[in-house]
């Protein structure tokens, strides 16, 4: 560049261009100052290790909102970020640089000693976070109040500075945001800047000077380094280019860039800093994380309006108001160009009544609020979270570093048509095609990996094990979770497979280890599940506690149905599940004896799981090969293995042996349970209960059980534990249909005495208040009339309209044939006279 064409300000010393970071009224004032200045450097507030990463920027595919990380090398989840935005100043710097051929360096204080100091004073303060992420400590100017430092008055207390808010109270103003819009942001592209580029500038540093002066460095004895490696390397810039240099940094530190120091002074101040090896790279960042509500330290309250503010040429207020209703259109209510002009009206209104030059975000919200959502804050918050703050996410090329992990997992994400998106999504998957079972998988081994990119969610409509329903939402701290995972293996598959491995050797719990079973073959880790099992076996037999057993149980057996859409190999793990199945069996009636309130409760969820879990293994030992079977059965023998059930020998009824024998066995558990005296009452209940619903005892039998339990000699408490079992969780309608019962809970209601009523009503009131809002109703109108009664003869009917008093079987046996042909069950004993009674063929 020749000497010329360069504006003379930078002819008494460095250009210092003190800004608001994420501010776009700053971001356009450096445009135009840079502009006109044309320096041969610009130097940026940052980590100068990412002097490197500089000409990445001007690759099309790096797209703001993006973000330097830095983390230790040894100790990746140990990380910092350094965000950039379209209308932050230091991007809109790095941009002109590179647009100009002009070199860009970086001057703040490296992240190698930043995350060393970061940690230090974790462990200072006594800050246990498993993982820190971190965004350097802003000066007081980046944020308000959070910006806000400390110094020390005449009396000795520390006092709170928030340059903005004095500023702000000094013209007159309670708010320094608005004080800052005003004076700043509205400045819209054709303002004072563009005849006086320098003098916002001027104003601001002037300012922070007396700032300074009365407050020193506003409580932050770390500014006092940082600015000491700026002084530092701006030497270094002036030695290699004279004095057309300019710096655009917080305006807090421009007083501190112009003290006159020695280059030994601030040597000594870095002197002993700690430090730690670390790596930086640029990963996506969102609007989302720019908002100060996230927790970001320099974050401002709208980043969307602010980036709405940057990129609008003119017309900024007609321009928003044209989103906002563009949105609620989208949203289905009724917004035309009428209720735009009226809102530009009234925002303009307002503004003039308020003596703001341009209406602000709080003028527009206010005339959204009453034009167009009709004075409701419900769509006003919908404008808030889309429009005003925004779910807008960066992009970064492929050619930025990365760690190996994170490039497999975007060569997974392209192949899978699965794209990071900052705004939540529903994405539903049916695991009987390839892409969605590999998404699937794709998901369950980040999940393994602790980068929670998807949560999985219950599938509406559907109960089969063949679908999934995920909610996806990436968030820029996922990046570091991929880069900490990166210790265990250079690609998803083999990462996962080392993590599983090494979460089942240190898991304390068995209910751990059966877990980390079933996320295995969701992940499609078979390579991995011989070292889950051999862990699983080990710890099976030394954990003597049934509640552990219990709780290990469930999900092991949910694991063998996912061998069905998977394809999954899940016959080592039927042995297992037979054998735990077979301890619980002989463990739990002792276990029960002896229990609190709140342990009983407990052994309740656990019966019920358990109940479940024999279910769904006595369906998969039916229905599984021979071989299977028979791996099972004959691990199950005592005389032959630890691991099965006894008594299922042979491959050829083995199945069948093993279904019967599991589900024997179990009734047989509950049956005893059920008459145990030293159970508690919710156990018992739930035992009946059980077994009633499985066919296993009839409705008399029942009755007898219940009549026995709710005896005058039964002490209250125990009686009301006995109801919440039996009809807890889902009875209503039993009690709606067996009348017999309903009128025994009601005799013996209506039998406890007055001062024990007071000690049954919250298991009663927590019984029934889980029940549906018609079955209380139709419970409340048969205890009116009086349970087992029916209306006397006066022209009434006995029973409800439209129903029977007893179920007409020939017409509920008219469905068996259809039921059949859509189950594919027995379909070659379906005859004519079925299918003439059921209508088929006609």
């Amino acid at each position: 560049m020749s000497d010329s064409g360069r504006n003379t300000a930078c002819d008494s010393g460095p250009l210092l261009l003190g800004v608001r970071h994420h501010g776009p009224g700053s971001a356009r004032a450096v445009r135009a100052a840079l502009d006109a200045a044309r320096p041969d450097a610009v130097l940026i507030e940052g980590p100068p290790e990412a002097d490197v990463l500089i000409p990445l920027a001007a690759d099309p595919e790096l797209r703001p909102p993006v973000a330097l990380l830095a983390h230790a090398v040894d100790e990746p989840g140990r990380s910092a970020f350094w965000p950039f935005a379209e209308f932050s100043p230091e991007w809109v710097a790095i941009r002109w640089a590179l647009e100009h051929g002009v070199p860009a360096r970086f001057i703040d204080l490296p992240a190698t000693h930043t995350l060393a100091w970061e940690k230090e004073r974790k462990e200072e303060t006594g800050e246990t976070e498993e993982t820190d992420h971190t965004e350097p400590t802003p000066a007081p100017t980046k944020v308000t109040p959070e910006g806000a430092g400390e110094a020390r008055g005449a009396d000795g207390e520390r006092i709170r500075v928030d340059p903005l808010a004095v500023l702000a109270e000094t013209a007159g103003y309670d708010d320094p945001e608005r004080w800052w819009e005003d004076v700043v942001e509205h400045r819209g592209p054709g303002g004072p800047e563009s005849f006086a580029p320098f003098a916002p500038f001027a104003a601001l540093a002037e300012a922070m000077g007396a700032l300074r002066e009365r407050f020193g460095d506003g409580g932050h004895s770390r500014d006092a380094v940082r600015e000491a490696h700026m002084r530092l390397r701006l030497r270094d810039a002036r030695r290699e280019f004279g004095d057309a240099v300019a710096v655009v940094c917080g305006a807090w530190h421009v007083p501190a860039l112009r003290e006159r120091t020695t280059v030994a002074a601030d040597r000594a101040l870095l002197r002993g800093l700690p430090r730690v090896k670390a790596d930086l790279t640029w990963v996506p960042w969102t609007h989302r994380r720019l908002a100060r509500s996230s927790g970001y330290g320099a974050g401002i309250d709208s980043p969307g309006w602010y980036g709405h503010l940057f990129r609008a040429p003119d017309r900024p207020v007609e321009r928003w108001l044209t989103k906002v209703a563009g949105l609620l259109r989208e949203e289905d209510r009724i917004v035309s160009s009428a209720h735009v002009i009226e809102a530009v009206r009234l925002a303009e209104t307002l503004a003039a009544m308020r003596g703001r030059p341009l209406p602000g975000l709080g003028e527009l919200t206010d005339a959204v609020r009453a034009v167009m959502c009709d004075g409701s804050d419900v769509p006003l918050a919908l404008v808030h979270d889309r429009l005003v703050v925004g779910d807008v996410l960066g992009e970064v090329p492929e050619s930025a570093p990365a760690v190996p992990l994170q490039r497999d997992l975007t060569r997974r994400q392209r192949s899978l048509r699965l794209k990071p998106e900052a705004l939540e999504r529903e994405l539903q998957l049916d695991l009987r095609g390839d892409t969605d079972a590999g998404r699937s998988r794709l998901l369950h081994r980040l999940r393994l990996l602790g980068v929670r990119w998807g949560e999985p969610t219950a599938s509406p409509g559907s109960t089969g094990t063949f679908r999934e329903t995920w909610r996806l939402r990436w968030e820029p701290e996922l990046s570091v979770r991929v880069a900490e995972a990166g210790i265990w293996g250079t690609t998803v598959l083999a990462a996962a497979q080392a993590k599983a491995e090494a979460d089942a050797t240190a898991a304390r719990a068995l209910a751990d280890v059966t877990a980390l079973a079933e996320q295995c073959l969701l992940a499609g880790l078979p390579d991995a599940l011989p070292v889950v099992m051999r862990v699983l076996a080990d710890r099976a037999a030394l954990d003597t506690d049934v509640g552990h057993l219990a709780q290990a149980l469930p999900a092991l057996v949910r694991s063998l149905r996912y061998g069905d859409v998977r394809g999954t190999d899940t016959g080592a793990l039927t042995g297992v599940a037979a054998g735990l199945a077979e301890r619980i069996f002989v463990g739990l009636p002792p276990a029960c004896a002896s229990l609190d309130a709140d342990a009983a409760q407990e052994m309740r969820g656990h019966v019920d799981a358990v109940h479940t879990a024999v279910g769904l293994l006595a369906e998969t030992l039916a229905g599984a090969p021979a071989g299977d079977a028979g791996r099972a059965g004959a691990a199950g023998a005592p005389s032959r293995g630890r691991w099965g059930v006894p008594g299922t020998a042979g491959a050829g009824g083995a199945a069948a042996a093993a279904h019967e024998d599991l589900r024997v066995r179990w009734r047989d558990v509950l049956r005893g349970l059920a008459v145990r005296e030293s159970a508690p009452g919710v156990v018992r209940g739930r035992a009946v209960r059980l077994l009633l619903d499985d066919g296993a005892l009839d409705a008399d039998e029942a009755a007898r059980l219940m009549g026995l339990a709710l005896s005058p000699g039964t002490p209250p408490a125990d009686a009301a534990a006995w109801v919440e079992g039996f009809v807890g969780g889902g009875g209503g309608l039993l009690l709606v249909h067996d009348e017999r019962l309903l009128g025994l809970v009601d005799t013996w209601l209506t039998g406890v005495p007055a001062e024990a009523f007071t000690d049954v009503l919250p298991l009663l009131r927590r019984t029934f208040a889980a029940y549906e809002p018609g079955v209380r109703r139709t419970l409340g109108e048969l205890v009116r009339r009086g349970p087992g009664e029916r209306p006397g003869a006066g022209g009434r009917e006995a029973v409800t309209p439209g129903f029977a008093a007893e179920p007409d079987t020939g017409r509920a046996d008219a469905v068996l044939p259809v039921l059949r042909l859509l189950l594919g069950l027995d379909a070659g004993h379906v005859t004519s006279d079925d299918d003439n009674l059921a209508g088929v063929g006609r």
